[in-house]
């Protein structure tokens, strides 16, 4: 059995198939991790997610921001940009069955030492620490007013974490880390304005995964989200999008023994 962990895919549906061709994955002995992002900006987010939720407990996914987004737009908690690419899922006649299943996917998976995550995770939070405050969104998520929260999670503050933190602020600062964190301070606070490369840190900020004293450090973190930074391969960190969306590659890992596998993007954006 082999473990691929897998960048963020955002639509790219035959991207994606020829990556598990050069990878050998076979659904019967193999498990796919995916960083989140299976859909929005590429060209088949439709077909991304039925294969994704196809795969049953061959493919373990987390939950991306744009993902996240989709299920806003979905339930007029958001309106689409310009640039969105979700018509299809919107008009599909199992988009009920693939939005109930998406809505009950992670927020954070650990197994083996390996903790995944879209974005990243705060400078105070352990490994432990950040799965009870997945759950906590994850349980607002699953629960029968979900419409609620989905109607009170966007937004940009609170900045940083407080742990008397309550109620949608409390759950909307663990959305935001997860699934939108680039750079933040070395207390935590964080910064959703740029999107660059690492040396594009505005004065007083830094790379969340090199914040000094990070609590999470004792795992290797696989995150997604950052195509600027692309493929970071480092001790405690797997660093997995390449921005294939954007014209780059779409990456995998082995987890077993790190071997690397990419295929370029079939398109150019």
């Amino acid at each position: 059995m082999a473990t691929y962990a897998i960048g963020d895919i955002q639509g790219c549906f035959e991207a994606l198939q020829r990556l598990l061709a050069k990878c050998g994955f076979k659904q019967r002995h193999d498990q796919l991790w995916l960083v989140g992002d299976l859909v929005n900006r590429g060209p088949q987010s439709l077909e991304v997610l039925r294969f994704v939720k196809n795969l049953g407990a061959a493919a373990v996914t987390v939950l991306g921001n744009h993902d996240l987004h989709l299920l806003m737009v979905a339930e007029d908690c958001a309106k689409q940009s310009h640039d969105d690419t979700l018509g299809e899922v919107l008009a599909a006649s199992d988009r009920d069955e693939l939005l109930t299943w998406l809505r009950h996917q992670p927020l954070m998976h650990v197994a083996n030492n390996f903790a995944m995550v879209h974005a990243g995770l705060l400078p105070q939070w352990s490994i432990s620490q950040a799965q009870t405050l997945a759950s906590e969104v994850e349980t607002a998520l699953r629960a029968s007013n979900y419409r609620k929260f989905l109607a009170h999670m966007r937004g940009s503050e609170p900045k940083s974490w407080q742990d008397d933190l309550t109620g949608w602020p409390r759950l909307r600062v663990v959305v935001n880390a997860m699934t939108r964190l680039r750079f933040c301070s070395i207390d935590g606070e964080m910064e959703f304005r740029s999107k660059g490369e690492v040396g594009s840190a505005p004065p007083g900020y830094l790379p969340w995964f090199e914040t000094p004293q990070r609590r999470s450090a004792g795992s290797t973190l696989i995150t997604g989200h950052w195509s600027a930074l692309g493929l970071k391969l480092m001790p405690d960190l797997l660093a997995l999008d390449s921005g294939c969306f954007w014209g780059g590659q779409l990456s995998a890992v082995r987890l077993e023994d790190r071997t690397v596998f990419q295929v370029e993007a079939s398109h150019t954006p």
